[in-house]
This record gives structure tokens, C-alpha cells and sequence, in this order.
């Protein structure tokens, strides 16, 4: 079984799976439909399993492959790494099973894990451009401890501070990540296209959005949160724009990519505005989660996957569907709620049905692919 041959088999199955089905059961919760413990239905929790469980699942799957390339040395494989998504697993149970101090537990010795999967080979190979992930993924498991400890009450912290730092977290990698791999893929696939990287618009991106967990640590005022998430929208169209995202209509699995970078954009002017008081903080939460994260997520994965099997870089009819139906999630979740306000409850429990069917899509069409040998007989 080549399950364990490379870190993104097991965490893509393992996040496509709990996609689908975490936000089947917290839509059937808030809709009143379904009962269940407390700890499932509470939306701090509803939010914590989406960035520490889902995001930072993919986000290892796609360092603990990408690093063995940047850095031509190995990176977790075989039991080493059926350990760590059995940790990962682990601290799903233990939240749904309401348990939090064993999961806290299991969700540090995770970040622990991946930062070490990937920075040995990193240092082995003195490929300091990328050491910094290593201090992101730590990032992420200090914000998920922190969230344990608020919750706990060993800390005198507010509770969703963790949750916003790991937010801001994930949007770093994915501005980073997609700074490096939407232009290239698109000059690479797209004939006649020049995506450009201008230097001024790139360090205002990647600056603007690496001082939002500095302000939300240090808890600076809404207005200047709302300034800099401004500019930092302003950044990012544009840096979008310049990747020429008009061009990538006819291959979806380029489109999905710019269409969800896009929501980073939306996402930073709702906080701007979200900070003058003029449109609820949860639109502004949501365009990042669902549009860009899940949007994201879901292109990176099925590209990654494709690629990393041997397989051609074109979507299927599945993967195409499901690219549609996680935009039409995010259109749901985000903007419907603010045209339709008294459509609240509809919108959610629509946004939720077609998230879960777009990554209920993706996990049966890549189950054969992530757990069969490469289709080129390569290793990996």
C-alpha cells in the first residue's frame, strides 16, 4: 500500500475526509437537526477543528512533500509518518470525544513532529530560504496551545485569540506559497501568458499580511488592524492581478487557484471594514476559511496529488465540480448572509451542505489515487 510513501497521501485523504464530514455534522448541529455533545456543536470549536484540524493537516501534507524536493533529502515516510497522522487522528477523537487535555497533547506533539519532518531535512541541506516554515508550523502549534490553555483556564487570555492567531498564521503560508507556485504554474501551462512578480507589490503583500499576528498579538487598536488589512487588500489585487487570472479560464485546475486567492483579498477588506464597524467580523473570518482556505486547499491538493503520482495535471469532471461547488460555499457563507441578513441560518446550512459535497467528491475520486503506487513506477 503506497499510503505512507510521501507525507500528502495520508493527510490529503485524512483532511478530504474530515472536511466532509466535521462540517456535515456541525451544519446538522446548528441547524438543530442533530444533537451531540456540547463540545462539537460550540462554534469555538467548530472554528479550532477547521484551522488546527483540517488547514494545518494539509499544510503538512504539503510541506513534508515539498521540503524532500527543495531540499533533495528525505522527509518522513512509512511508520514514522503513520505515526504522525495517527497523532493528527488522535486529537480529532479526543476533541470529539470531549477530551481536551489529551488532545491538546496530541495536537502539540504534532506541530512537534512536522516541524521536525521538515526542519532536519532543511538543515541537513542548509536550505535556509525555506527554515522559516519551521517557525510558522511551531507558530501554528503555540496558537493552537494557547486556544487549549484559554479554554482550560490557565491562561488569562480570551479563547478565540489562539483561533485568530492561527488564522493569521495559515494566511501567511498562503500568501507565501501562492506567491511562489499561481505565476509559475500559470507561465508554465498558460502559452503567451507573463504573470509578473513586480518587487514593490510583493513586499507589500507579504509584509502587510506578516504584521496581522504581530497587531492581533499585541492586541493593537481596530483601527489600526482595519488600516493595515486595507492596504494589505489593495496589495494582494493587485498582486493578483498581475498574474494575468483572466487567462487560466479554460483550466479549472489553475482557475480554482486564482479564485481562491481572490478571497484572500475579499477577506482582508471585510476586516477593514469589519474594523469600522460596518460589516460583521464573521464575513471577513469566513472569506478566508471557506473561499481562499478551502479553495486553496482543495486546488493545491488535487494539483499535488496529480503531480506527485505521475498522473496528468488536468481536473476531472469531479474536481472541477467540487472547485465549483467550494466557490459557491464561500459566495453562501459570506455573501449572502450580508445581502440577505434575515437568510442567516439558509445561507450556513447551504454553504455547509455544498463544502461537504465538494470534499466528500474529492476524497472518493483520490482515495485510489493517494493509496496506488505511482502510475510511472517512480518512488513516492
Amino acid at each position: 500500500m503506497a499510503l505512507w510513501n510521501l507525507g500528502f497521501r495520508p493527510f490529503f485523504l485524512l483532511a478530504g475526509a474530515f472536511a466532509a464530514l466535521s462540517i456535515f455534522a456541525w451544519v446538522a448541529q446548528f441547524a438543530g437537526v442533530l444533537g451531540g455533545p456540547a463540545l462539537v456543536a460550540g462554534p469555538l470549536w467548530h472554528a479550532h477543528e477547521m484551522i488546527f484540524g483540517y488547514a494545518f493537516a494539509v499544510v503538512a501534507g504539503f510541506l513534508l512533500t515539498a521540503v524532500r524536493n527543495w531540499a533533495n533529502e528525505p522527509t518522513p515516510t512509512g511508520r514514522t509518518l503513520a505515526a504522525m497522522a495517527g497523532t493528527w487522528l488522535a486529537a480529532r477523537l479526543c476533541v470529539a470525544a470531549s477530551l481536551p487535555l489529551p488532545a491538546a497533547a496530541a495536537d502539540t506533539a504534532f506541530a512537534i513532529a512536522v516541524a521536525a519532518g521538515i526542519g532536519i531535512p532543511l538543515v541537513r541541506s542548509r536550505n535556509r530560504r525555506n527554515y522559516f516554515f519551521v517557525a510558522l508550523v511551531l507558530a501554528l502549534g503555540a496558537a493552537n496551545l494557547c486556544f487549549y490553555a484559554a479554554m482550560a483556564g490557565a491562561i488569562d487570555v480570551a479563547v478565540d485569540r489562539g483561533l485568530r492567531l492561527g488564522l493569521d498564521v495559515v494566511l501567511v503560508i498562503m500568501a507565501v506559497m501562492g506567491g511562489r507556485v499561481i505565476p509559475m504554474f500559470t507561465a508554465n501551462a498558460v502559452p503567451g501568458s507573463r504573470p509578473v512578480r513586480h518587487p514593490a507589490v510583493e513586499r507589500f503583500a507579504i509584509s502587510s499580511v506578516v504584521l496581522l499576528p504581530v497587531i492581533d498579538l499585541v492586541q493593537a487598536p481596530a483601527a489600526t488592524a482595519a488600516v493595515v488589512a486595507g492596504i494589505a487588500a489593495c496589495a494582494h489585487a493587485a498582486r493578483l492581478w498581475l498574474w494575468q487570472p483572466w487567462l487560466t479560464a479554460k483550466r479549472p485546475i489553475l482557475w480554482i487557484l486564482h479564485a481562491a486567492y481572490g478571497w484572500i483579498a475579499v477577506h482582508l477588506l471585510l476586516r477593514a471594514l469589519a474594523g469600522a464597524d460596518l460589516v460583521p467580523a464573521s464575513a471577513a473570518t469566513h472569506a478566508l476559511t471557506v473561499g481562499a482556505i478551502g479553495g486553496l486547499t482543495l486546488g493545491m491538493m488535487t494539483r499535488v496529488a496529480r503531480g506527485h503520482t505521475g498522473r496528468p495535471l488536468t481536473a476531472g469532471t469531479a474536481e472541477v465540480l467540487a472547485y465549483w461547488l467550494v466557490q459557491f460555499a464561500a459566495v453562501a457563507r459570506v455573501l449572502v448572509p450580508l445581502a440577505l441578513p434575515q437568510s442567516y441560518l439558509a445561507a450556513v446550512v447551504v454553504s455547509g451542505a455544498l463544502w461537504s459535497i465538494a470534499f466528500a467528491l474529492f476524497t472518493a475520486t483520490f482515495w485510489p489515487v493517494l493509496t496506488r503506487p505511482r502510475v510511472d513506477g517512480r518512488p513516492g
